[in-house]
């Protein structure tokens, strides 16, 4: 599946969770990932950001979707992580 993350959580946990997040999916700007991931790793990403994150105050936003093949992207202004820089 391919999932689009998006995290806010407080001061203390942010990078934590930005550790968790990029050993699963993609970096693509502030507390926003994306990738293609099983449904098993999906499963251990979850379960590692709800140890860290506190639920009363931090949020965490995943859309899935079945595959990136009927999805667009399009980004207005500065692409923070361009995989055109992939050498």
């Amino acid at each position: 599946m391919f999932v689009i993350l998006v995290y806010d959580f407080g001061e203390r946990r942010v990078a934590k969770a930005l550790k968790i997040c990029r050993k699963y999916l993609t970096w693509i700007q502030n507390s926003v990932f994306e990738g293609d991931i099983t449904e098993g790793k999906f499963k251990m990403l979850t379960l590692e950001l709800e140890r860290v994150m506190d639920k009363d105050n931090d949020s965490l936003i995943i859309f899935q979707f079945r595959s990136k093949r009927y999805s667009d992207r399009l980004v207005i202004g500065l692409e923070k992580n361009s995989l055109n820089h992939i050498i």
